[in-house]
């Protein structure tokens, strides 16, 4: 992993970049000065034409280093209930943090191309194609561990709708993404959703999904990530709201997604019996005040020990936890 990818950034600062940017005008336009769309692009002067691809592309690959960051941001969290994490494998025995950052290598490049894919307006098949492609990066990258297909999904739309929000000078407010995420692919996504797969091209999640009725990264994206903008998100900033460090935000915003989100990789590893666990310790870590509470360390520890002598590993929630970092570091991102 390189330096620049994990330095100090939105992420670390509250999502605030200590940047200011403001639209221009082009000269001979009288329009704002954004990401405009391919067709647009293409009927520019040449030297118009020029600067306005170099936009594009360092937007790009300002929201690809706030995926790879969030991800990073996701890894390094601890105490975090049965997840992989710099100090340990939770409740991995087929995984590490070295596998984790492998992956996140491989996956750099995929943030930045689907965000030019939603700056182009591309169809959700094109997207669908680069997060089939990253996919193959990661399982090369990892020895065949799936480490980050979730990520893939969540965060390669939440990179796929800054491109298009940028391009239609919208802000990149958390409503914005959710709006241009369903009104651009929702429909493309619900017919993801609902397709019907081959038995044998089921993944872990998906047969768990089926198998405990349990949504997946299927449907969260059909239904514009409501575990993102309806809980993670909000769980994030009501802890930073109330003086949390961004650390123990995340922590809290973590428990959140536990608490509601019903994970497929909880129900593949520990069966219906698994998901009321990893709900009812969430919710008694909530309970308690999350990191508000003295001893929330302690709590989190001894729900992380609990999770591991289960093998229980709520990744799904991890995912979206990513996500949600995500979606709060680019809000603050200056207008292109």
């Amino acid at each position: 992993m390189s330096r620049s990818a994990l330095q100090r950034g939105p992420l670390d600062q509250g999502g605030q970049t200590g940047q200011t940017g403001r639209a221009g005008r082009t000269a001979n336009l009288g329009r704002p000065v954004g990401l405009h769309v391919a067709g647009f692009a293409a009927s520019l002067p040449a030297p118009l034409r020029r600067a306005e691809l170099r936009r594009q592309r360092a937007f790009a690959a300002a929201v690809a280093r706030l995926a790879v960051r969030s991800l990073y941001a996701e890894l390094s969290l601890y105490p975090k209930p049965g997840l992989v994490s710099l100090v340990d494998n939770g409740s991995h025995d087929d995984m590490n943090a070295a596998t984790f950052l492998r992956s996140l290598f491989a996956l750099r490049h995929y943030f930045r191309h689907i965000c030019l894919a939603g700056i182009q307006g591309a169809p959700f098949v094109r997207l669908k194609q680069l997060g089939i492609e990253a996919e193959t990066r990661m399982l090369h990258a990892t020895g065949g561990v799936n480490t980050h297909r979730g990520a893939i999904f969540s965060l390669g739309l939440l990179c796929a709708a800054a491109g298009r929000g940028a391009a239609q000078n919208m802000p990149l407010t958390p409503a914005a993404l959710r709006a241009v995420l369903l009104i651009r692919w929702g429909d493309e996504l619900a017919a993801h959703c609902s397709a019907i797969e081959q038995p044998t091209a089921l993944s872990h999640g998906l047969r768990a999904a089926a198998l405990h009725a349990a949504s997946g990264a299927r449907e969260e994206g059909a239904l514009g990530l409501p575990s993102v903008f309806d809980i993670g998100l909000p769980a994030l900033r009501a802890s930073l709201a109330r003086g949390a460090a961004m650390q123990q935000a995340r922590v809290d915003a973590l428990f959140a997604l536990m608490a509601h989100v019903s994970d497929t990789n909880v129900y593949h590893r520990g069966g219906a019996e698994g998901a009321r666990t990893v709900r009812a310790e969430a919710e008694r870590f909530i309970a308690l005040g999350g990191t508000g509470h003295p001893q929330w360390r302690e709590a989190a520890l001894d729900c992380h020990r609990l999770f591991v002598r289960r093998r229980l590993s709520p990744g799904g929630a991890a995912d979206l936890l990513a996500a949600s970092c995500l979606v709060h570091a680019m809000s603050a991102l200056p207008p292109p």
